[in-house]
């Protein structure tokens, strides 16, 4: 039997989440958390399971909180309404992340996921589990962003571009421009690089919002909605950004 732990909050989204594990006969749940404080006492006191299903804001923190906390072998798979943390989930031991409402074929996607990379002990160490999920990207599909004490969820397709400014990450929409939490580093590893292209070290540009692109003396790109500062293609990536042009 695989050991298997939920953390969650929501009683109800618990609950739902413990019915649909229960249609897999070879897992065995044996502890359903609430909170960051009881997670980390319960690692604490007791054996760590194989399999982890865990929200990741909880009331008391973000579920982040108790891996950085605990040392564990435990594969995890993330729950939740938002993938704005989907970098930092893959960097703590995820192997998958699952938006909710979660989908049955998404749960069982995730669990064959999970079984493929159990080795015979049934345990990996964290070096190993990187390893495993470097081979696999997550693209970022939306964004949450703030507005005063309001959050709303941008649609990474809806984003002409990001840029960096003052040692802030904003993203350019249609309408008007929000602040991120992301480096142009981070966003680089997670956006759909068939549509985003960072061009410069201030810029990612989004192929379906390219008006004009002009080559001489340098290469600019004009954007249907950009910032008013020039977007130009650094020198060292001109070669590059023509090739993802095309492909």
């Amino acid at each position: 039997m695989i050991k298997t732990v939920i953390i969650e909050d929501e009683k109800p989204a618990a609950r739902k989440l413990e019915r649909m594990l229960s249609l897999f006969p070879d897992l065995q749940l044996v502890a359903n958390l609430e909170s960051v404080e009881e997670a980390v006492n319960w690692f604490a006191e007791n054996e760590h399971p194989q399999l982890i299903f865990s929200d990741i804001v909880l009331g008391d923190g973000l579920s982040f909180d108790i891996f950085e906390k605990v040392s564990t072998k435990a594969f995890i798979i993330y729950t939740t309404a938002f993938d704005q943390y989907t970098l930092k989930a893959f960097k703590l031991n995820s192997i998958d992340y699952l938006l909710k409402p979660i989908m049955e074929e998404d749960l069982a996607g995730a669990i064959e996921k999970f079984k493929s990379f159990l080795p015979s002990d049934l345990l990996v160490n964290s070096q190993e589990i990187k390893q495993l999920i470097k081979k696999e990207k997550t693209i970022l599909s939306r964004i949450l962003v703030k507005i005063g004490y309001n959050l709303k969820i941008v649609q990474t397709p809806e984003i002409s571009c990001f840029f960096s400014e003052n040692k802030i990450v904003y993203l350019q929409t249609q309408d008007r421009v929000y602040s991120s939490e992301f480096t142009l580093d981070e966003l680089t590893d997670v956006l759909d690089d068939k549509k985003f292209f960072r061009v410069n070290r201030q810029f990612i540009v989004n192929s379906d919002y390219i008006k004009n692109i002009h080559t001489s003396p340098n290469y600019k790109v004009e954007l249907n909605f950009q910032p008013k500062e020039e977007i130009t293609v650094s020198r060292e990536r001109v070669k590059d950004f023509k090739e993802w042009l095309v492909n």
